[in-house]
């Protein structure tokens, strides 16, 4: 490359995209918001730096030379490529968006958050769809890559290079069968720490949380009777229903479980930390759009007590 060419400027090349179309001074001073002494001047540089006159003067109006002719379709893709770089960032139009966010969860973020995110993601954005990932290994690159849009949960191990807002906090409860035969209420006499203990439990191995209610009885030297141990929540309402069965599992999906089954919510009888539930996003997608608008339609939808981003 000539260390004596200079590159031209935008500004100049949208000078000769103007005089190329109008064959006049005044009117591409004017399209271009400038004075017709300064776009003068432009012309000046632009035709020492292209060493061509590039447009002479006629009777016609400012006609271009045939170096100008074989130039223009060249500028006009520069700048055409520099308005779509320009038009990148422009603000997602959910209403006409054609889209897929994927948005990793854990099976009971499927139960307690998806069906609401998914209606209200039907009303205003016909044509976006939603896919649910899962929480693993991977998670950290997925998201990185752009494989995965969105995590939703309690991931303590997403932190550099990852974003996160918190939604809700989470404390523990338990659930029964509302006709269990020894526990009637949750008053003390019916239920306490020696009546859990006394019981047999579900006890479910997933969900980023589980961990802490297993460090939890550990610590306490608490034991539970685990008769049935399930991978997910999946099927846990319908097995509480027909048992003597207790689950010890978070507030969010164990209310929602017990509003659609009718079984009890008990307090939970040994203290538990609590934990909160956050959607992390790489840092590399912190501006992206429409990245923007899914994290704030999920705030929108189940952040508590907080004001939006």
């Amino acid at each position: 490359m000539d260390k004596d060419l200079a590159p031209l400027d935008v500004k100049l090349l949208r000078l000769l995209d103007q005089l190329y179309a109008t064959r006049s001074v005044t009117r591409s001073a004017e399209a271009l918001g400038q004075s017709q002494p300064t776009v003068s001047i432009w012309l000046a540089r632009l035709r020492k730096q292209l060493n061509d006159p590039l447009f002479v003067r006629t009777a016609e109006g400012m006609l271009p030379t045939p170096r100008t002719d074989a130039l223009i379709a060249t500028v006009r893709e520069v700048l055409t490529g520099l308005q779509r770089l320009s038009e990148s960032g422009a603000a997602f139009d959910p209403s006409t968006a054609q889209r897929r966010f994927r948005i990793c969860m854990t099976d009971a973020s499927h139960i307690t958050l998806l069906p609401r995110l998914l209606s209200h993601v039907r009303a205003v954005a016909p044509g976006v769809a939603l896919e649910a990932g899962r929480i693993d290994a991977e998670l950290a690159q997925a998201l990185q890559a752009g494989d995965a849009d969105l995590a939703i949960g309690y991931l303590p191990w997403l932190d550099t290079g990852f974003y996160q807002q918190t939604l809700y906090a989470q404390d523990w409860i338990c659930l029964t069968n509302a006709r269990h035969p020894r526990i009637n209420s949750d008053l003390a006499t019916d239920w306490n720490l020696g009546v859990y203990q006394a019981e047999a439990h579900i006890a479910i191995s997933s969900g980023t949380g589980h961990q802490l209610l297993d460090n939890a009885l550990a610590s306490q030297h608490i034991t539970r009777r685990v008769l049935l141990e399930l991978p997910g929540f999946l099927g846990l309402s319908a097995i509480l229903s027909t048992t003597d069965l207790v689950a010890t599992l978070p507030r969010h999906i164990g209310e929602t479980l017990a509003r659609t089954a009718g079984l009890r919510v008990l307090p939970c009888p040994l203290p538990i930390p609590g934990f909160t539930v956050k959607q992390y996003w790489h840092a590399r997608y912190q501006h992206d759009s429409a990245c923007r608008w899914m994290r704030g339609v999920c705030a929108e939808l189940f952040m508590k007590n907080a004001s939006h981003p």
